[in-house]
């Protein structure tokens, strides 16, 4: 490699260690280092703000600008208060059956929509339910962006990696249901059972809450009916939007930015009041990481890993699978899994081609998996971690790096040693 990429390594290495250890906050380190790329050509303005490659990915942007103004739009109408309550009374007010509740909710929107997408929607939600039963959110909110990334593997759309590898290799919405659903399952029961014990010590009971919040009524936290009904309809419609999104040609980023627009025009509100609720420090932070990290695609850093990989594997499939399967869960867990796709795409491409009939469709799905799984290991392994934590800082319940990680690199670890068989016995044994 040359000078300048190693240069870029250091400052990537720099920038990561500083948002991790959090010394200065990470918005300010993302930026930082994305400024010092600039600034020794690791990258240009050409390539950082224009590169579909190495660039900002100003569809994720864009995407979740739209669904944060829906969100915005919808808290006004009292639906997560609503949901809130029902929630609660439906789990008798027991922590532990409000936390599988939530994560299976989780899971299932994250498959239908994506996990971005479904956290915006269920953080509110979550806020209000811990606040009902006096317990710590933090928990709460880390359960369900790992279950996000665990159920939205499931789908094409449920992932943004899985929408870049199904463009690459011309999979279809029914190949990942029946490649990926049915791991995702048995994650998701693993996972369940996991929360039992890495967040045991927020599943306190009490019995006087408990009875007050059966009294309450869920119909009486909906403020504005009117805007409830056309804000559903929207959300209804973008979301038969993303689903079909290869059918109809549209950008699920476009496909949001309308809904959103649009639903704004429709609710009458205050503008200014709605604008005030998007997190704009999420998406600057996602700006700047995705300038650092394009940085590596630009020097050539990304491809150079990637090339060795290929070459220590050869022919040998199932040790090509199992190096993608474990390899993309690390790296996925330091950089963003979006940009780390896009990169490894293409050199999985020439991997799969290279093998005589199907047999290479095993190595995206080893992609897949890992990218996704592997999402879950760091805060900033993936596009719902940042949102969430974004969203917890806003109101005041913020979740530090170390916090988070603590519980995400135990479930990726167990869920990617789950997959591995799981792709030896479908794919290589039973085959």
């Amino acid at each position: 490699m040359s000078v300048i990429a190693w240069v870029a390594v250091a400052v990537f290495v720099g920038a990561y260690a500083l948002i991790a250890t959090e010394k200065i906050h990470r918005i300010a380190a993302a930026l930082g280092g994305a400024a010092i790329m600039l600034v020794i050509g690791a990258t240009t303005p050409e390539d950082a703000f224009f590169s579909e490659k190495s660039g900002i990915d100003w569809n994720v942007i864009f995407l979740l600008l739209g669904m944060m103004l829906i969100v915005s739009v919808l808290r006004r109408t009292g639906v997560f208060e609503y949901l809130a309550i029902w929630a609660v009374k439906r789990a008798a007010g027991r922590p532990y059956r409000v936390m599988v509740l939530l994560v299976l909710v989780t899971a299932l929107a994250s498959a239908i929509l994506d996990n971005v997408t479904t956290i915006l929607l269920i953080a509110p939600v979550t806020f209000l339910v811990c606040e009902r039963l006096k317990a710590p959110v933090a928990p709460f909110l880390i359960a369900e962006v790992l279950a996000s990334n665990i159920g939205g593997t499931a789908t094409l759309v449920g992932d943004p990696p899985n929408i870049i590898i199904a463009a690459r290799a011309d999979l279809s919405y029914n190949d990942f249901l029946i490649h990926l659903a049915p791991i995702v399952l048995i994650l998701l029961v693993v996972f369940i059972g996991l929360c039992r014990v890495m967040f045991r010590s927020a599943f306190t009971y009490d019995p006087d809450t408990a009875a007050q919040l059966a009294r309450l009524r869920e119909r009486d936290a909906i403020k504005d009916s009117r805007l409830l009904v056309i804000s559903l309809v929207m959300l209804v419609v973008v979301t038969a939007a993303f689903m079909v999104h290869t059918v109809i040609h549209i950008e699920p980023s476009v496909v949001a930015m309308v809904g959103g627009l649009g639903l704004l025009a429709l609710s009458r509100l205050n503008t200014d009041a709605v604008l005030k609720d998007v997190e704009w420090h999420t998406l600057v932070f996602f700006a700047g990481l995705f300038i650092l990290v394009g940085s590596l695609v630009s020097t050539g850093v990304i491809a150079h890993v990637s090339q060795a990989a290929t070459e220590a594997t050869g022919d040998r499939v199932l040790g090509a699978s199992m190096l993608l399967l474990w390899g993309s869960a690390f790296l996925s867990a330091i950089v963003d899994n979006i940009p780390y796709v896009t990169t490894m795409s293409p050199v999985v491409a020439d991997m799969a081609a290279a093998q005589p009939g199907d047999s290479g469709q095993v190595l995206w799905w080893s992609l897949a998996l890992g990218a996704d799984l592997g999402g879950n290991a760091t805060a900033v392994g993936a596009s719902a971690n940042v949102v969430m934590l974004g969203m917890a800082e806003r109101a005041g319940k913020k979740i530090s790096f170390w916090q988070f990680t603590k519980y995400g690199l135990v479930t990726t670890v167990v869920t990617i040693a789950l997959a591995t068989p799981y792709l030896w016995l479908r794919y290589f044994v039973l085959t």
